[in-house]
């Protein structure tokens, strides 16, 4: 429902549940409707939520109603915006409902609750400025607090994800007038008004700055050229007649030498104000209206990433005089950081806030000032390096892996207060309360006055129901693991319950910036691989065989540069792997060696048949690979007609040889293939018109085939799809408000709960869904038989022949346990084969004392060679073998264990053993 908007050529689109965005995209009715492909299927309506991780990346701006108490808002700059209600400790994602086509309005610039009305809420949303997202911006506006929300598009672009995003707010309205309201744009478009309550908008053609500021004006990747344009709009009411618009304005503008302006008219004309500080960029402001101040927070660049000067300013709005207030002045030699999350207690305005915008060691910098910015005192101080006092406690168990498994190594804390704090808010109505973002979460607290009275602050993680992750690759073993993610900047997890928030950071060995796909063997679940971004060598594979409860680094081909793709054959003696800067390897010692494999392309896409150990799959450029020799060698598919661009396909669990490939959106073929004889043919998917995901889960009952799950257009329609019948009929499980925007990454269905169904999102984290409705009945539905494949003769071994994992692992004999013993240990085997074994050592300091840093000590029995280690140093000398604590976690608690792993060599018929265990040369006991 589109109308345009006399004299400004904008356009209103009503969202929401009370009007759809797009009548194209949506279903009809409140259930998903069946969409027929060969058949018709039944319909059911689903329940969507999130896997339990909590935060994970950037919340540039929160902003407290000032119209209820407890109302409060949280902005981000990939995942859209949430709110949180008065008593709950939760927030609620508002934006949903943002679709494929306008994926780019899930960036949130600036968020604005109306200060005189509680129900309603502005929003003005777009991810990029450059050419990366093809749609303008637009203002969003609500009257039930961002339930329901209706469109008007703007002529431009929006940055929600550009440099400077957490400077503002842009979007403010009017105490006075609440029809009124200011924007202030980017890249050059001035400052712009409303007087009907965001329907309509036009620039205010008087205001005389659009801003000159642009982060990199040399970079050629098109990021950082953006001029950061106008920053932030404040009130000053008093004057005016309740309904007309606030007199007197300030605006803040990204240009160092002319960066504040001021009306006094109403907006009509606008003056730069005099004596303003120049050489920085004002990051945030507050208008003290009851004392007359105007503070500002500025720093050297528009951030969030970088600044490294700035300084904090006083102005007497009656008189104009302007004071530098600064807690470390730009002046100073301790000065490097800028300064922003300016704020201030409005309940005793003589109180305000700020915050070291970047100040990435020992930590960010938070100071207070109860005297208007006379003094100051900090959060932390220095006692002797590398000793600090604290003013506060840090509690993180509410997102225990915001610790990315490292133990603080003084003077650096861990977690961290925070990186990235552009944001840090006073509850307007109580002066305890408080929230702060953060590069990675929220945190806050409810006893901030404590620190005025030389008590400790408790801050403690306060974004649960932000899920804010780039989601890059799942996978969903069978068993007591419920899920394997992958996403960029904070690595991924293992959960072992979707609901709950794992209880450490896993993927610290090895610790990967980016973990961009997962694995599983299918028969040996516990068996997994990860590949991803590593600042570290050899640090692209991580190998686990203990369902994720410690990993290893894997040795890396001769040339990779990157991680590329990985997959794990069906009983875990395989791994195929295809990194970027090498060609296709195979593992069979779990990345302890690698040969190259024959006939398949360097940078294929690679995946493994669920079901045949000795089939392995791959893709590249519209042709399709097979190996019937567990990866040593591949043949190109005579198929043809598939996709050339970016695919993502997959192996059907239990149905050898069957597999579903989707994509792409590069001009060629678009859509779904299925394959049942290995992928020798391919026919293509009726009524899917385009594919860019697939995955598998739990048969429905009485149903023969696993689930199949898509992010598609079929029949027309954008959306996610289940079929129950091997893809002759498919449903449509969302529907327009639960879009997500961007799904074309990853998915998969769960293998124990059908109906379940785990969906990666470019910042909305993994969004899980489950059927509400009864199954549907299954009709008979012909099962095509795979071709048989003849498989070629095995090739020689190699140097190492197949590991064969046991059951569960092996522990050796304990002995009898000594009460006494200063230190525990256990030995365990977990794998072996022919001439070598898979093993580890648990230590477990039973004093009453920390070790720091702990070293363990073994012998191995004779002929016994270490090949390489995980967890610890791990070094041999003679049977001696000697494992070091790592950098990041050196110390031992009372009572705390810590696990070594390694791989062996061992002379043929010779039994795994070790002995002589000790603990700093403390001779350990068995536990």
């Amino acid at each position: 429902m589109i109308a345009a908007l006399a004299g400004f050529g904008l356009a209103a689109t009503g969202l929401g549940a009370a009007a759809a965005s797009n009548a194209a995209e949506r279903l009809p009715g409140s259930a998903p409707a069946a969409v027929p492909a060969a058949a018709q299927a039944a319909a059911e309506t689903y329940e969507w939520g999130n896997v339990e991780i909590v935060g994970g990346g950037f919340v540039p701006g929160i902003v407290y109603s000032e119209a209820q108490q407890g109302l409060v808002y949280a902005r981000t700059d990939v995942g859209g915006a949430y709110r949180r209600d008065p008593g709950s400790t939760r927030w609620v994602p508002l934006l949903d409902h943002v679709g494929w086509t306008d994926w780019g309005h899930s960036g949130v610039l600036s968020i604005a609750p109306d200060p005189s009305d509680a129900s309603r809420v502005y929003a003005v949303v777009g991810s990029y400025t450059n050419g990366w997202d093809p749609n303008n911006g637009a203002v969003l506006r609500s009257a039930d607090k961002g339930e329901t929300w209706t469109r008007t598009d703007l002529p431009f672009k929006v940055g929600g994800n550009m440099p400077g995003r957490g400077m503002g707010e842009r979007l403010t309205v009017d105490p006075n007038d609440p029809d009124t309201l200011y924007l202030g744009t980017e890249s050059g478009n001035g400052l712009w008004r409303s007087t009907n309550a965001g329907a309509t908008w036009a620039k205010v053609a008087s205001f005389p700055n659009p801003g000159n500021y642009v982060a990199d004006p040399d970079d050629t990747g098109d990021y950082l050229t953006s001029n950061q344009g106008v920053l932030w709009v404040k009130y000053d009411a008093a004057g005016a007649a309740a309904g007309s618009p606030s007199r007197t304005i300030y605006v803040g503008v990204a240009d160092k030498e002319n960066n504040l302006y001021r009306s006094t008219d109403a907006g009509a004309t606008w003056q730069r104000v005099a004596g303003q500080p120049t050489g920085f960029v004002p990051h945030k402001a507050v208008l003290d209206t009851a004392g007359g101040q105007l503070y500002l927070a500025t720093s050297d660049t528009g951030g969030p990433y970088d600044g490294a000067k700035g300084d904090v300013w006083r102005m007497d709005t009656g008189t104009g005089t302007w004071t530098n207030i600064s807690p470390v002045p730009s002046t100073s030699p301790d000065a490097y950081f800028g300064y922003s999350g300016l704020t201030i207690d409005r309940q005793d305005p003589d109180t305000i806030m700020v915050v070291s915008q970047i100040s990435w060691y020992p930590d960010i910098q938070i100071y207070r000032s109860t005297d208007r910015g006379a003094t100051w005192s900090p959060i932390w101080e220095w006692a002797g390096y590398p000793a600090r006092t604290l003013r506060y406690s840090l509690d993180h168990s509410g997102a225990p892996w915001l610790d990315f498994g490292k133990q603080a190594a003084p003077p650096e804390a861990s977690p961290k207060l925070g990186w990235m704090t552009e944001s840090f808010e006073i509850d307007p109505f109580d002066s305890d309360d408080f929230l702060y973002g953060t590069g990675a979460t929220v945190y806050g607290g409810e006893n901030l006055t404590a620190w005025d009275t030389g008590g400790t602050v408790r801050i403690g993680v306060r974004a649960q129901g932000i899920e804010e992750t780039a989601v890059q690759d799942l996978a969903a073993p069978p068993g007591d693991v419920d899920l394997i993610s992958g996403m960029y900047d904070i690595g991924g997890f293992v959960h072992d319950d979707v609901t709950r928030v794992p209880g450490s950071f896993q993927y610290t060995q090895p610790y990967q910036t980016g973990v961009l796909g997962v694995d599983f063997a299918q028969e040996k679940p516990a068996t997994m691989v990860r590949v991803g971004n590593s600042e570290a060598a050899g640090g692209h594979l991580g190998v686990s065989t203990s369902s994720g409860g410690s990993w290893w680094a894997g040795q890396e081909p001769a040339g990779v540069t990157g991680p590329g793709t990985v997959a794990v054959n069906a009983d875990g003696s395989r791994i195929l792997w295809s990194p970027a800067g090498a060609g296709v390897h195979v593992s069979t010692t779990l990345g302890s060696s690698w040969t190259a494999s024959s006939g398949v392309p360097a940078g294929a896409r690679v995946e493994a048949d669920r079901s045949d150990p000795q089939r392995f799959y791959a893709v590249a450029a519209g042709t399709f690979y097979r190996s019937t020799d567990g990866g040593t060698t591949f043949t190109a598919s005579p198929a043809t007609g598939l996709p050339t661009g970016d695919v993502n396909f997959g192996a059907v669990p239990g149905r050898a040889g069957e597999i579903f490939l989707a994509g792409s959106e590069d001009g060629s073929a678009y859509g779904l293939w299925r394959s049942t004889d290995g992928g020798t043919t391919f026919t293509r998917a009726p009524g899917v018109d385009e594919a860019d995901a697939v995955g598998f889960g739990r048969a429905a009952p009485g149903a023969s085939h696993p689930a199949v799950y898509v992010s598609a257009k079929v029949g027309g329609v954008r959306g996610l799809f289940r079929s129950d019948d091997g893809g002759s009929t498919w449903v449509r499980i969302n529907d327009a408000e639960h879009q997500f925007a961007w799904t074309g990454k990853t998915l998969t269905g769960d293998p124990d709960v059908w109906g379940r169904v785990y969906v990666g999102t470019n910042g909305r984290g993994i969004v899980m869904g489950d059927a509400t409705g009864n199954p549907p009945s299954p009709s008979p539905t012909p099962t095509v038989s795979p071709s048989p494949t003849t498989s070629p003769s095995p090739t020689g071994p190699t140097s190492s022949p197949s590991p064969t994992a046991t059951a569960s692992p092996t522990p050796s004999d304990p002995g009898t346990p000594d009460p006494d013993a200063g230190c525990t240990a256990r030995f365990t085997v977990v794998n072996t084969w022919g001439t070598g074994f898979q093993g580890q050592v648990t230590v477990t300091n039973g004093s009453t004392a920390p070790v720091d840093p702990w070293r363990a000590g073994w012998r191995f029995g004779e002929g016994i060679q270490l090949s390489n280690g995980w967890g610890a140093t791990v070094t041999q000398s003679g049977t001696a073998v000697t494992a070091a604590a790592p950098s990041w976690s050196p110390k031992l608690a009372p009572g705390q264990s810590a696990t070594v792993g390694f791989t062996a060599t061992m002379p043929a018929g010779r039994t795994p053993s070790a002995s002589a265990f000790t603990l700093n040369d403390t001779t350990c006991g068995a536990p």
